[in-house]
């Protein structure tokens, strides 16, 4: 009797031990992907030093096609033909444009402010659902998608040197790319949702590699003099955005996803844009109470939209 007890308390001992590192180890991927996708936008910063919008970001996109080109032989072979323009699309949206939209822009903007903007993500992907998609509609979502559209509306009044109509500009083409985001989360979902996320980016990003080089080629990076710490400074930096903020935490991403399932991997909507302004205070750039008051009601937004 006492052995059938041991043996049940230790079977119910290892079931309590499994499911808290689970959770430990879920957690943990959350930390370093918020950690991760929320300093992308200081280290365009340190790319933009010495090199072009242009530069910085295709060597990031290349730099994630190099270090995901291993996986994209394999995953080739279990992509339908049929899908495999829907998979190249979804590396243009997810990727390829919003690298150099999000460049441009921070040649204007503080990355900071890149990082709050990017949390209006959710918010574009329920906008085109319901627009494109046929996504079901709900008074929750409605409200969501109006409070984070309200707290779009007031960033731009939120800095200490007020409304720019150069910044506002700028600032428009992270709201361009989060419709990028917005559109590739709905397209992925429609058309490619049985097929695994890697074999997804490693295949886009293969594709991607020769344009890359293209635009590399086009805007003088091949005649830069690569001996010039600054120069190989901003490269590094560039590259380092590549490797680990779209390769690696795109393999991270879907480990999440499979382990602790897609609504809590959609919470690191919620943890970027506090990292992208943690570095912003630490390199001085001008983030104001104000428009952390901003970034609240937007994720306000995007918390009724995930929520409904």
């Amino acid at each position: 009797m006492v052995r059938i007890i041991l043996k049940d308390e230790y079977r119910t001992f290892a079931k309590t031990f499994d499911s808290l590192s689970n959770k430990l180890y879920s957690w943990l991927l959350f930390l370093i992907l918020s950690l991760t996708w929320g300093s992308s936008f200081i280290l365009m910063k340190f790319g933009l030093e010495s090199l072009n919008a242009y530069q910085v970001a295709a060597i990031r996109v290349l730099s994630a096609g190099i270090v995901l080109l291993p996986f994209a032989f394999k995953s080739y072979a279990n992509i339908p033909k049929q899908k495999m323009a829907y998979v190249i699309l979804s590396g243009l949206l997810g990727s390829f444009f919003p690298a150099f939209l999000y460049c441009i822009a921070e040649t204007r903007i503080d990355s900071g402010i890149a990082g709050i903007l990017n949390a209006l993500t959710p918010v574009c992907a329920i906008i085109i659902g319901i627009s494109f998609f046929d996504l079901t509609i709900t008074r929750g979502k409605i409200i969501g998608v109006a409070i984070g559209f309200a707290g779009l509306v007031l960033l731009p009044f939120a800095g200490n040197r007020g409304l720019e109509t150069k910044d506002l500009s700028y600032s428009a083409l992270v709201l361009i790319a989060t419709i990028c985001y917005g559109l590739n989360v709905n397209l992925v979902s429609r058309h490619l949702k049985e097929i695994k996320s890697l074999h997804i980016a490693s295949v886009a990003f293969a594709f991607l590699i020769i344009p890359c080089c293209i635009i590399l080629g086009w805007s003088g990076f091949f005649k830069l003099d690569f001996t010039n710490n600054p120069i190989l400074h901003s490269i590094s930096m560039s590259a380092l955005l590549g490797i680990s903020g779209t390769a690696v935490a795109t393999i991270l991403f879907y480990m999440l996803v499979k382990k602790a399932g897609a609504i809590f991997a959609s919470l690191v909507t919620y943890g970027i844009p506090f990292i992208a302004i943690m570095w912003g205070v630490i390199f001085k750039e001008e983030i104001t109470l104000l428009q952390i008051g901003c970034l609240g009601i937007i994720l306000g937004g995007v918390y009724l939209v995930n929520k409904s």
